[in-house]
C-alpha cells in the first residue's frame, strides 16, 4: 500500500526526470561545441604542416586552411569534405604568386583526394619569366586585360628593329598558349601576315599560335588547365591530380620535350 508520503517522493522524482535530462543534454551539447571548437582549432594547423612539409616550403611560410561543414562527424569518418588553402605569396618552380586550392575528400590518415584544383595569380615580371623558353624576342611584357604585349628587337636588313606583339594567353593540353592578335614594327601597327613577309621564318613563327610548355616549373601531379589576363594579372587554373599526396613521383617536377 502506498503511502502519502511515498506517493510524494515518486511525484518529486517524477518533476526532476525532465530538468535531469535536460541537463544532461545541455552537458552534452556543451560538449559537442567544444570538441567542435578543439577540431576547428587543431585540424587547419595539422594541414598546413602537412603541406609545408610536403612541399619542401619554408617554415614560416603564410597558407591560410579553412574547412568546410561540421567538422566532428568528418573526423569520426576519416575523410573531411572540403579544405581552402590559399597564400597570398607563394613559391613553386622558381614562380611566384598568390595561390587558393579547394581540395575534396580529403583523408584524414593518408591516401588520394577525390578531387583538387586552384588557380595562381602572377604579375607581369613572373608571366616574363614563364615566357623565358618561348620562341618570342623578350624584353618586356605588359598585361592589360585580357591580352599580353610582349615587347623585344628582331634583326631587319642589318638593324635591331623594336617589335611588338599583343598576345591572348591561355592553355592547352598543359601548355601555355599565346595567340597573336596584334603587332608593332618600329612603334607603327603591322599586319600579323605582312610580320610573317617580311621576316620569313622568323615572322611566321611570331604571327602564329605558341605554346609554351612550363611542366619543368610544376609538379608532375599538377596540370595548367587554363590561363587569363585580369586587369594586370595573369591567372592560371591548375588541375591537381587526387595521387599526389600519396605518390612522391607525382610531386617530382615534370618534363619538357627537348
Amino acid at each position: 500500500m502506498t503511502t502519502p508520503a511515498s506517493g510524494a517522493d515518486a511525484g518529486r522524482r517524477r518533476a526532476r526526470w525532465p530538468w535531469m535530462l535536460l541537463i544532461a543534454v545541455v552537458v552534452v551539447a556543451v560538449l559537442l561545441v567544444a570538441a567542435e571548437l578543439v577540431a576547428r582549432a587543431v585540424v587547419p594547423g595539422l594541414v598546413r604542416s602537412a603541406v609545408v612539409q610536403e612541399l619542401n616550403l619554408p617554415a614560416d611560410q603564410q597558407l591560410d586552411v579553412e574547412t568546410s561543414g561540421i567538422l566532428l562527424p568528418q573526423l569520426i569518418s576519416g575523410t573531411l569534405h572540403e579544405l581552402q588553402l590559399s597564400s597570398e605569396k607563394v613559391t613553386i618552380g622558381g614562380i611566384t604568386g598568390a595561390a587558393h586550392v579547394t581540395a575534396g575528400g580529403v583523408p584524414i590518415r593518408g591516401g588520394a583526394l577525390d578531387s583538387a584544383q586552384g588557380t595562381v595569380a602572377i604579375d607581369q615580371h613572373q608571366f616574363a619569366a614563364l615566357l623565358k623558353t618561348s620562341q618570342l624576342p623578350i624584353t618586356k611584357v605588359e598585361l592589360d586585360a585580357p591580352d599580353a604585349t610582349v615587347r623585344g628587337d628582331i634583326p631587319l636588313f642589318g638593324r635591331e628593329v623594336p617589335v611588338g606583339l599583343t598576345v591572348t594567353p591561355g592553355a592547352q593540353d598543359g601548355d601555355l598558349l599565346l595567340t597573336p592578335v596584334s603587332a608593332e614594327l618600329g612603334g607603327s601597327s603591322v599586319d600579323l601576315q605582312e610580320l610573317a613577309r617580311l621576316f620569313g621564318g622568323l615572322g611566321e613563327r611570331l604571327a602564329a599560335p605558341q605554346r609554351v610548355c612550363i611542366a619543368d616549373r610544376l609538379p608532375e601531379g599538377v596540370t595548367l588547365t587554363g590561363l587569363r589576363v585580369e586587369r594586370d594579372r595573369a591567372v592560371a587554373r591548375f588541375r591537381v591530380d587526387g595521387r599526389i599526396g600519396v605518390d612522391p613521383a607525382l610531386r617530382e617536377n615534370g618534363t619538357c620535350p627537348r
